[in-house]
Formats: structure tokens, sequence, C-alpha cells
């Protein structure tokens, strides 16, 4: 299959024709155009019963001329003759206004950068099918004494990039994403999981996974806050360390607003920490080209604690006197580029032998309401939530109240002592990576919550 139902490879050659037609009649001969077009089917539940189910298929099509070192853009959902006229029209004269910019031209590539993560059962699944997951794993929280509420999507995706210098970019995707928290009435538990192969995404399991974490909290302690040794799960690994890689940038680096400023090469984190950028690692999605259609390069951005790369859009790269390595975002933007195809190598300790090795500690699901603190540490502050637990003597001796946190992520990466096996991590603060979860030293929690 190398193309999807959704929005055919002919389609979009017929729209960018239309959209070049009209470009020209106002004696515009450099232009770009992205489609995007997505079927989304979403099943929402709480109060251990089913209430909303919605489904949405939306078409962008989006057009950003260059004209004298100017750009701009202008998206539709209007797909006709006037509409396609109107936008091209509307995106032109938002390019005249605008004040002239550091623009490289179009970008040229006859080599083919196109790519796919396609399940078929998930581009197919029908409301009464995620209907039978919602209700067996509502049964689960529920045979428990708790109650359940989540979501339960379905989505396919097309991404198309094409420009008047012949550059045709085609990727699609599905992805199947389920999440739950089951409440009772002093202490919750989360489970989240997303993949673009349907069958990966497990329902019946994170439903026990999440009562399992509601029931083993239950009736929880308050621990002083100060410096712990933590276990982050794999989601909370993701919310937290997601922060730190849009300052692996080019771009942010020349605008001194990366904390790799002047420690590219120095030994920052812990010998155990390698970090990957690679779009073409297994567990990942995302098309393999970037905002220009760039093919997009695997990076080594930290090796054994060293930072070692950073990402390079074509305008950055120029600057820097590099290469571009594919990673950066559609123009025009103030931010450049970041990568977004995050693998941090894991390890061979299984999340019950840190607990097992764990003398006094805590166990953390997952971490939210993330924000920034000081910026060249990377000083993040936010809170724990929906399992949360105390562990002595090398077991799970109980909840525990939640905490706020304040703590520096490149500390954090200073700390690790031991790493689980890296796998595809969701949660709610950063995007989705592939991450393992990790026993961390003295780490900072500032007080206790009130719930």
């Amino acid at each position: 299959m190398n193309e999807s139902e959704l929005l055919s490879r002919k389609k979009c050659q017929e729209l960018f024709l239309a959209v070049e037609q009209a470009a020209r009649r106002a004696g515009i001969s450099d232009i770009e155009v992205t489609v995007g077009s997505t079927a989304d089917s979403l099943t929402r539940f709480a109060n251990n019963e089913i209430h909303q189910n919605v489904s949405e298929r939306t078409t962008t099509l989006s057009v950003r001329p260059v004209i004298d070192g100017r750009t701009a853009r202008a998206s539709t959902n209007r797909l006709h003759r006037d509409g396609i006229q109107a936008v091209v029209d509307e995106a032109i004269a938002l390019t005249r206004a605008s004040e002239p910019a550091d623009l490289l031209p179009l970008y040229e590539d006859p080599t083919i950068s196109d790519g796919q993560h396609y399940s078929e059962a998930a581009a197919s699944c029908t409301p009464s099918q995620r209907a039978a997951q919602v209700a067996e794993a509502i049964r689960i929280v529920e045979t428990q004494g708790q109650t359940a509420a989540g979501i339960y999507s379905t989505a396919e995706n097309v991404e198309v990039l094409m420009n008047s210098r012949s550059l045709f970019r085609y990727y699609f995707d599905t992805l199947t994403q389920f999440s739950i928290t089951a409440m009772a009435s002093d202490s919750s538990g989360w489970a989240k999981a997303t993949s673009a192969i349907h069958q990966d995404v497990d329902p019946i399991a994170l439903a026990e996974r999440a009562s399992r974490k509601a029931t083993l909290s239950a009736n929880p302690r308050e621990l002083p806050p100060g410096r712990y040794t933590v276990i982050l799960e794999p989601a909370a690994v993701l919310d937290l360390v997601g922060q730190i890689f849009m300052d692996f940038s080019g771009t942010a680096i020349a605008d001194q607003r990366s904390f790799l400023n002047d420690r590219v090469g120095e030994k920052l984190f812990g010998s155990n920490i390698t970090i990957y950028d690679d779009v073409a690692f297994p567990l990942q999605t995302g098309a393999p080209f970037d905002g220009e259609g760039v093919p997009r390069r695997a990076l080594k951005l930290v090796k054994e604690g060293v930072p070692r790369q950073v990402a390079y859009s074509r305008v950055a790269a120029r600057k820097a006197e590099t290469e571009t390595t594919g990673h950066g975002f559609p123009l025009p933007n103030d931010q450049g580029e970041a990568p977004v195809n995050i693998v941090i190598v894991g390890g061979k300790t299984s999340l019950d032998e840190m607990i097992a090795s764990t003398e006094n500690g805590i166990l953390v699901t997952r971490l939210w309401y993330i924000r920034e603190v000081e910026p060249y540490e990377k000083v993040m502050t936010g809170m724990t939530r929906d399992g949360t637990f105390l562990v002595r003597k090398g077991e799970v001796a109980g909840g525990l109240r939640n905490f706020r946190f304040n703590q520096s992520v490149v500390e954090l990466l200073r700390n690790v002592e031991a790493l689980t096996a890296s796998e595809r991590a969701t949660g709610e603060e950063a995007f989705d990576m592939v991450v393992p979860g990790m026993k961390v030293a003295d780490f900072h929690f500032t007080e206790v919550t009130r719930f």
C-alpha cells in the first residue's frame, strides 16, 4: 500500500496544480503547498459509562508563496476553485505585507522521502468495536468499586508537501490511543498507550493497571517534602525529560536561549545517558521529512552523558556553516527546528528490580502541570498524580499524598542510577517518545499537595 484512501497522490497533485495556476495568474512562481487530511474517531467515557462518540474528517490546504525575500502562509478547508483562489490571494497579500525574512530558495530534491506507519485495523475500527473494549475496561474498574473515565480513539492521517521546484513528499499513518483513569474515594490510578499499530494498544491490560494503582494507593499517607530516591515510570520520564528537547536546536543556540549554549561536547549528564533522534526507529511515528521537505537525518543528541549533536533547519545550518539535519518546522516560524523522534537508550533493570533495590524511596506513575522555573539548568516544577507510592525495604508499602517538585532536569540526568528497557511512552505534557523508566537519586520534592 503506497497511499492512503483518505487522500490520494493524484488528488494532491490536482490541488497543487490549481494552486500553482492561481499563483501564476498573480505573477507568482515560487509556491509551497501542504495538504493535511485526518479521519479521527473518538469514544469518551466517564462515571463508568460511554457518554460521547464523535467522528470528524477534515482536509486542510496551506499555501506559502515566496516573494522578494518575504513569505507568509494562509490555510483553508474550502477545496473548490473559488476557495483555492481565495486562499492563494490571501497568502500573497499576507506575504507582500510582511517584513523581509532570512529565506533560502524553496527546497529542491528529486529523491523520494515518503513513508507510512499504517494499520488497517486502526483505520477501519468502528464505534461498536471501541465500545466493546471500553465496556470491558469499565467492568474491570467497576468490579473494584472504582469509577472509570477516559478515551479510546483511532485516527488516520495524511501529510503531503509540494512546491514549484517539483518537490513531492507524501506520508500517511494511523494512531490508536487509549487512556483510562480509575478513581476511588481517596486514590486514583492511570494508564495510557498510543501506537500506529492498533493491536499494540491493549485497553484491558491498561484498565487492569490503572485499577491496580488506584487500589494500591488507597488511604494515602503523608510524607514530608525533601530529597528522595525516586523511581519514575516511563510516562513520568517522558513528561519531565521531554521539556529539554526544544533546546537541541541550532536556532535556539544562536539565539542564546538553549541550556546547551557553551555546553555541547561537555560531560553534562551521567555516563548511562545516551539519546538519539531517529524517525526510522521501529516504535516511532511521523513523517521522514521536515516542514520544508528535507529528509530527516538520525542524530546522536547525547552520547554517554555528552551532548554531541543538535538539529538544524536549512537557514540555521547556513548561519552555523554546517549541513541541515532535516528538522525544520514549517515556515514561517520563530522556533527554527527541534528533534521530534526521541529515543532514550534504556538499560536492563526491570521496574520490579528497581523497587527491590530501594530501601527508602518513592514510585511515581506520572507528572502534570509542568512549568519551567529556570532555563539554564532546566529547573521544572510540577506535581505527581494518579499513583504515587512509598517504597520501603524493597517493596511498595502503600500510597502517598501527591507532591509538588522543583527539579533540574540536568541534575536528574546526572543522578540516574538505573534504567529499564525503553518503550514507547505517552503522557500529557510532551510528545510521544521512546524512553525507559529511571531510578534517580536526590529528586527534590518541595511540598505536599492537598489531594
